[in-house]
């Protein structure tokens, strides 16, 4: 029999439990008796305590998540199998359909609602402790369901929907593997967040954990992507009831229909949602965002840049903007964040679009003043980090480093040989994953000015940053946007008010009429949607600002799916490049540089381009003729031995109740496929894609 894990409350709290990939495979567990746990507030708060890292985002380098890595504005040293036609492949058995969290989170709610009551106000509770506590605990849960499954849908789509843990029973599990359109996933995380705002509205709580107005804040992502993925994918195998929708082929969604009667229906259902959540975040935190010098400071009797400090001090308690964020302590628990800030972003580079990207302080796009190379001495051009850094958007000039800078300000030793205390050239051939600079072009963002962070490369100890307020503006103003087509007087504050953070001018009208779609379209995935360049200027800014306000915090990946912003790649493979190296006074920074193709090349060659092309040192390299798309890779596949688990017999995969995801196959290590002609076409007569 194969059976569900169940949780063992002893081992949670002593050892933890070994991860399980498959979601029938596991063998049962002693128990510690829930009648006898369960019973107080305590015990609900280190049940919560438990789940949180399990959940929350780490910290890698990134600044806080890698998934920028997979974008237009950062790229690893070696390029993602994903863009590198046949190398991403159906997986036998790793992969992230993984149901072990939400057993725990459904183990929590099955032993603690009954003893709560169905009153979200607690008229029924028997737990004994502070009621408003008890209640926050509960709404915490609630809110870590809602991001486990929020993972998990971005990866998946449509995904079952647990509620409960489930018998040891296979006709039961195989039933509930069942996957629900994604939209109905999407719901689900909705309702949870809403009780969980219901259930924490009254207790103010460290900014560690997690609060209303964070559930909200996370509310107004979810119902944004899910508004957005449905307009950008509508008839595509990608939505319910679309062209090759795989779910249609299962009996259960065989005859789906939307809740809100259309699709159109739907969109106009999440826009709402997040508009309405966003807004109330956006208006208790609009005036209280973290204040912005526009420079860095780089002597001890200097002001402090507050918003240089979010990133790099270790309490972030006084810092109204962020929501939630996780703490760390020398000797206990600690990271590699700022060694990497310090040094090579851990071998993960800015790229030269991302830097050409951002405005001129005076709102107007680069190309505005003179040519990318040379400026028009508004802008001063790439030939130097400096020239690059000079009169633009604050939130690059404060964080992109330039040769020369003090990276540290309150001096000391330290046992650890390797971190600058003044910024290096870019060390562009270096071999050690902590100091090369792959393109160049290095991130300061998380990078503490006190040397008792780099006591080793993984001491550092400064406070993370999770969620900030900030994102309550952005939402708002993309989904009031995408919703009724103007920007209206809440939109349109909210922007001045990023932008005057920002130190850009709050003219937005000239930054919108100054804007060249086809020049934009050489360094923003952004200006593309299913394949087609945006002729809307004023939506196309909208996701520049979120481009600018969110760069290096893991939220790029997530943003260029949902607007369906890859397509362009499908037939057209992207080229990254760093900065203006050939023919610029940069060339002079570094001696001996092989550039002639050969596998002892340490850069790439000056007749490919002036500019750094990481991945073209080589002709062997992955990627060397650049970034290639396949539709299916908008969402990732399901391993191959979850269809044969959850098979009536065991061997016959179409047996199983689950699909898989568009244009992937059931085998294992198997590349994607390619829709089939005109698939993606709304038009079904010409293949446009």
């Amino acid at each position: 029999m194969k059976t569900l894990y169940r949780i063992a409350l002893a081992a949670i709290f002593t050892m933890g439990l070994t991860a399980c990939d498959d979601f029938l495979d596991s063998e049962p567990k002693s128990s510690v008796d829930p009648d006898k746990y369960f019973t107080e507030a305590s015990q609900l708060q280190t049940y919560a305590d438990e789940i949180y890292p399990r959940i929350l985002p780490g910290s890698n380098y990134g600044y806080y998540g890698t998934d920028d890595q997979y974008t237009d504005n950062q790229i690893p040293e070696t390029a993602p199998d994903r863009f590198f036609e046949g190398q991403w492949k159906v997986p036998y058995s790793e992969g992230n359909w993984s149901f072990e969290t939400i057993y725990r989170l459904n183990f929590f709610f099955s032993e603690v609602l009954p003893r709560f009551g169905e009153d979200l106000s607690g008229s029924q509770n028997t737990i004994s402790g502070d009621l408003v506590s008890i209640k926050h605990y509960i709404g915490e849960m609630y809110t870590l369901r809602a991001l486990e499954y929020f993972k998990r849908y971005q990866n998946f789509g449509d995904f079952p929907i647990i509620t409960e843990p489930l018998p040891d029973d296979e006709t039961a599990l195989i039933e509930a593997s069942k996957r629900m359109p994604r939209n109905e996933v999407a719901r689900f995380i909705l309702s949870d967040l809403d009780k969980a705002a219901v259930l924490m509205n009254g207790k103010d709580m460290v900014t560690t954990r997690i609060n209303r107005d964070l559930a909200l804040l996370i509310k107004s992502r979810v119902a944004l992507y899910e508004g957005t993925w449905l307009k950008y994918f509508k008839g595509t195998a990608f939505v319910p009831n679309g062209e090759g929708w795989p779910g249609k082929s299962k009996e259960y969604n065989a005859n789906y229909q939307y809740p809100s009667g259309s699709i159109e229906n739907e969109i106009n259902y999440f826009l709402d949602e997040a508009i309405s959540a966003s807004k109330e975040v956006a208006e208790k935190y609009k005036n209280s965002l973290t204040a912005n010098t526009g420079t860095l400071q780089q002597n001890s009797g200097d002001s402090e840049n507050p918003f240089y400090e979010m990133y790099a001090v270790e309490d972030l308690s006084s810092y109204p903007e962020v929501l939630l964020w996780k703490q760390y302590t020398y000797g206990v628990s600690t990271h590699g964040i700022c060694v990497g800030a310090n040094q090579g972003n851990w071998a993960l580079g800015i790229t030269r679009a991302c830097v050409q990207n951002f405005l001129m302080a005076d709102g107007t796009p680069v190309y505005k003043n003179g040519s990318y190379s040379d400026g028009n001495g508004v802008y001063k051009g790439d030939k130097t980090i400096a020239d690059v850094r000079a009169n633009r958007d604050s939130r690059l000039s404060v964080f992109l480093k330039e040769p020369g800078q003090k990276n540290i300000l309150v001096d000391g030793t330290s046992p650890l040989s390797t971190f600058y205390r003044t910024e290096p050239y870019p060390g562009i051939t270096d071999g050690a994953n902590q100091t090369r600079a792959t393109t160049g072009y290095l991130l300061r963002k998380g990078g503490a000015f006190d040397v008792k962070h780099y006591q080793d490369v993984w001491a550092g100890f400064v406070g993370v940053v999770l969620y900030r307020s900030a994102e309550a503006l952005l939402n708002y103003m993309e989904a009031s946007y995408e919703k009724n087509g103007t920007l209206d007087g809440t939109a349109r504050e909210y922007w001045q008010i990023l932008r005057r953070r920002a130190h850009v001018s709050e003219d937005i009208d000239a930054t919108i009429m100054a804007t060249d779609m086809a020049k934009e379209a050489e360094n923003d995935w952004g200006a593309y949607s299913a394949g087609r360049l945006l002729t809307d200027k004023t939506l196309y800014n909208i996701r520049r600002e979120r481009r600018s306000e969110f760069l290096s915090e893991g939220l790029r990946y997530m943003d260029v799916c949902r607007w369906r912003a890859m397509d362009q790649m499908l037939s057209t493979p992207y080229i990254p490049e760093g900065m203006h190296l050939w023919n610029t006074p940069m060339e002079q920074w570094y001696n001996g540089l092989v550039a002639d193709g050969s596998a002892n090349a340490t850069v790439s060659q000056k007749s490919d381009s002036e500019y750094l092309r990481p991945y073209r040192r080589t002709s062997t390299q992955k990627c060397y003729g650049g970034y290639k798309w396949k539709m299916a890779h908008y969402l990732e596949p399901i391993m191959a031995k979850q269809f044969l688990i959850t098979a009536s017999d065991g061997v016959t995969i179409e047996s199983s109740p689950i699909y898989q995801n568009p244009y992937w196959k059931t085998a294992a290590d198997t590349p994607a496929g390619a829709p089939a002609p005109c698939d993606l076409c709304r038009c079904r007569t010409r293949c446009c894609c």
